[in-house]
């Protein structure tokens, strides 16, 4: 690997927003450190892909959030695959209803660990490489971290508990490393259906009246990496405009 070429490490970056984001950067001519947890396959497939595009550009972390010690290694995976690390982007994210009537601890510990407590403890580890770099890091969030889902307290609670985090961040790290996210709106249709409204139902409360797609959450990614070095602790909606409607 060229010596200035810049690492960045994805959570979650096997599949659907992940790997577009993985796609986008390696374009930029960033080494890229796929984090999966159960996507061995597609991460090994991604990785095949862009490493035959560039030669040693992609490298396959597996880890399972519930394990604390997860998140030293995943950092130092990174770090000892590629010799520096630039970027951590926290895009891993559990989501599913959880009702008021039917919450289990189970749900609490799946939710809190993959949407705030992995971010923090991995940019915990992240940030002495990260400031040698003047490196970036970016959390995915949500609109629904400003304006709660039916039926997802523990999800909305992660989220906004994250977007807080990316704000102090932001501030205890003074300008070293900047910090800013993303807050998707309707970017891809839960897998599991996630208890939303329909598509129908959802498109008429988005004024531009259409879902969204990976490449414009990459898009805003590949924005604040190349082209917005005076841009911290900020909080970015990319929802077609969801979230100025009541």
């Amino acid at each position: 690997m060229e010596q200035h070429q810049k690492v960045v490490l994805i959570t979650g970056g096997a599949r659907r927003v992940g790997a577009e984001i993985a796609k986008t950067l390696h374009k930029e001519n960033y080494a890229i450190a796929i984090h999966y947890r159960h996507s061995a396959k597609e991460a090994e497939e991604l990785c095949a892909q862009l490493n035959e595009l560039r030669e040693d550009s992609c490298h396959c972390i597996g880890g399972d959030f519930s394990d604390e010690s997860v998140y030293v290694r995943i950092i130092e995976q990174a770090i000892e695959r590629f010799g520096r690390l630039d970027v951590l982007i926290n895009n891993a994210s559990s989501f599913y209803p959880t009702p008021i009537e039917s919450i289990t601890e189970e749900h609490w510990q799946d939710l809190m660990s993959s949407n705030l407590k992995a971010p923090l403890f991995l940019s915990k580890h992240a940030i002495p490489e990260l400031k040698k770099n003047q490196g970036v890091i970016i959390n995915i969030i949500d609109i629904y971290a400003d304006r709660p889902l039916a039926e997802h307290p523990i999800y909305c609670a992660a989220k906004a508990g994250l977007q807080m985090l990316t704000k102090s961040l932001a501030r205890d790290l003074q300008g070293k490393v900047r910090v800013n996210g993303i807050a998707p709106g309707a970017i891809l249709w839960p897998e599991n259906d996630g208890g939303v409204d329909t598509q129908q139902e959802l498109l008429k409360r988005i004024p531009m009246n259409t879902l969204g797609e990976p490449a414009d959450i990459a898009k805003a990614i590949r924005f604040l990496l190349t082209n917005a070095p005076y841009i911290n602790g900020q909080i970015i909606a990319i929802d077609g405009g969801r979230s100025v409607m009541a």
